[in-house]
């Protein structure tokens, strides 16, 4: 029986051998891939000081992490809720010797203080590649590709690849649409809120035609450039029809979508930025775009999938069959060697009273041979 000490805090869940099964196999397809393109992983520490954790990156806030005091240092730690701050710790310290572009991966749990109100998980399985000393429309293209061949690797289908400009207030701003720094922030919000009258009211009725500027990519694209007045976007739009043009070629199955005002989850990045949606996900899948690593000045292109609405997206398509054969207690133990080198998951009999159909075997090795389970009702 449940005891009220056992449940777990609001957001945190047990991963059941089903789920953690399929959480293990997508995260390895997919890294596996990572490797294929030539990303090594690496593989940081759960806890770094606070300090650290927030000033790598423009916009992480050290209100969503957990923190408290380290007993050796005296100093505020705090638990990671975004493995890319730390990627690019790494890259501008213990790797800053290393030829750019640096290529890395990695995978991992984060945890938030607070959960988001789309998703209510306060623990996440982190997964991504990062692209250190690059930023360009080359590197865009490399990441978006990557993160759409890792997503399919890991079994995901039907995506659509929504792309934004994260600087597009900021860049207008200093030039072509000039804003007060009290208006900024106001038009940013609203923009991302998509409410014109709320936009009009705040000073931004330059920026309404940005509220028309999205949906399906060919269509959007051309109404973003045609605001694009003295051309203060011309080499983002450009770079914009390039990454989609790349895409379009290798996966004409994918839907491309812009939507250039979009801020939600791009809290550090620069010019370009992306959102990956799959079918039966209720939200995003995963993020990416480009951004520049504090301390360093290093510009660098990056994207993370989370493996917990990539595995809802499969909806237990992505499973794989469970071959479990039993293994009586005298059993040939080199038959059953060969047996699991050709993929069966061998469950063996501890005693003469345990059953093949009962430890969830379909098969048993009988005189070093495999042969199916009588069931247990026959």
């Amino acid at each position: 029986m449940t005891q009220p000490d056992d449940l777990l805090p609001a957001g945190l869940a047990d991963a059941l051998p089903a789920e953690a099964a399929a959480q293990t196999r997508i995260m390895r397809n997919a890294l596996d891939v990572l490797h294929a393109h030539g990303y090594d992983r690496v593989r940081p520490p759960l806890i770094e000081f606070e300090h650290s954790l927030a000033g790598r990156m423009e916009g992480v806030s050290v209100r969503r992490m957990f923190r408290f005091v380290d007993p050796a240092s005296l100093r505020t730690l705090a638990l990671r809720s975004d493995m890319t701050p730390q990627i690019g710790r790494i890259a501008v310290t213990s790797l800053a010797d290393r030829p750019r572009p640096l290529r890395l991966a990695y995978a991992g749990e984060v945890a938030l203080i607070r959960a988001d109100q789309l998703d209510p998980a306060r623990q996440r399985l982190q997964l991504g590649a990062e692209l250190i000393g690059a930023d360009s429309v080359a590197a865009a293209g490399e990441i978006v590709s990557l993160a759409i061949e890792s997503c399919q690797a890991a079994g995901a289908s039907d995506l659509t690849l929504d792309l934004t400009l994260p600087d597009l207030v900021d860049t207008l701003a200093a030039g072509t649409f000039p804003l007060a720094a009290d208006q900024l922030e106001v038009v940013r919000r609203e923009l991302d809120m998509k409410d014109a009258g709320a936009l009009n009211d705040a000073g931004g009725a330059d920026y309404l035609p940005l509220l028309y500027a999205a949906g399906p990519f060919a269509n959007a694209v051309d109404r973003l450039a045609a605001i694009d007045a003295g051309g203060a976007l011309a080499s983002r739009i450009s770079g914009l029809r390039e990454v989609a043009e790349k895409v379009a070629q290798m996966w004409p199955d994918v839907t491309i979508t812009l939507d250039p005002t979009e801020r939600h989850g791009f809290e550090y990045q620069s010019w370009f930025g992306f959102t990956l949606y799959a079918e039966g996900a209720r939200g995003a899948i995963g993020r990416g775009g480009t951004y520049c690593i504090r301390g360093a000045d290093e510009p660098a292109t990056g994207f993370s999938v989370y493996l917990e609405p990539l595995l809802e997206a499969l909806n237990g398509s992505g499973e794989a069959a469970d071959r479990r054969l039993f293994l009586p207690l005298d059993h040939d133990r080199q038959a059953a060697a060969r047996a699991r080198a050709q993929g069966w998951r061998t469950v063996a009999a501890l005693s003469e009273h345990d059953e093949a159909a009962v430890l969830g075997c379909s098969h048993t090795l009988q005189d070093g041979e495999v042969r199916e389970a009588a069931s247990r009702y026959a």
